[in-house]
């Protein structure tokens, strides 16, 4: 039987400029699945179409519980070159209950595979950066033993991205990246998240692309912070 998800940290509402519910939307349908935390996390304004920078200013408008669910607001900050600068500064990053980076291709100057390892090394090693996003969409040539056993040190979560393995995303890649990121963080003990990315109230903690994957690996739910809210809380060393 499978465990019951109480945490979905990557969402996205009509704020992003390319999803379809509001943020009431979205808390209302993680309600209704039983999701304990919930991560409204935003474009970083480097993406085209995305909320304003205000919008980061003035989220401490915003209820940190509605419906019983308790409310993370972030930002999918854009890691945007090989140096690791992010589209976020120091202020705005301070602000947020939750922060994830990731490699977007409208916004990314990359490099050769060690230079863009080390660029989310970097990143990664950012006390205020709790997640990488979908490391293994194949956006950017990646070293993912390098990052996993920098997981494991700097606690920063990788995550196995749900909305990657969309067919209509065509990232054919995606599937074996994601395989071997799951079989390096089940070697070294190092826990994972898994990221529904959700861009419509019904995708809300939809990880079923992801669970043949899991199953395949023979990934240790222990492993999964989904699962264990305290868990993820005390291994990204913030409280909720």
């Amino acid at each position: 039987m499978a465990r019951k998800v109480l945490l979905d940290a990557h969402t996205h509402t009509i704020a992003s400029g390319h999803a379809y519910s509001s943020l009431q939307e979205m808390v209302q349908a993680a309600a209704d699945k039983g999701v304990q935390y919930l991560g409204i996390t935003e474009h970083g304004p480097s993406v085209e179409g995305t909320c304003p920078i205000l919008y980061f200013k003035n989220m401490f408008v915003v209820p940190r519980e509605m419906y019983g669910v308790r409310v993370m607001m972030g930002c999918e900050v854009n890691i945007l070159d090989t140096e690791g600068h992010l589209d976020l500064n120091e202020e705005y990053l301070g602000r947020l209950d939750i922060a994830i980076a990731g490699i977007h291709i409208r916004c990314w100057k990359g490099g050769t595979k060690e230079e863009n390892t080390q660029a989310v090394l970097k990143v990664m090693r950012h006390p205020k950066i709790h997640i990488i996003s979908h490391p293994g969409d194949g956006t950017a040539e990646l070293d993912f033993e390098a990052l996993v056993m920098a997981s494991k040190e700097s606690h920063t979560l990788l995550e196995i991205n749900n909305h990657s393995l969309a067919p209509q995303r065509g990232r054919t890649i995606a599937r074996d990246n994601n395989l071997q990121i799951l079989r390096l963080c089940k070697e070294h003990g190092v826990p994972l998240i898994l990221g529904s990315d959700a861009h419509i109230s019904f995708q809300i903690a939809d990880y079923s692309r992801l669970m043949p994957l899991l199953a395949e690996t023979d990934f240790p739910d222990e492993l999964i912070m989904n699962y264990w809210p305290d868990r993820f809380f005390e291994f990204i060393g913030k409280h909720c």
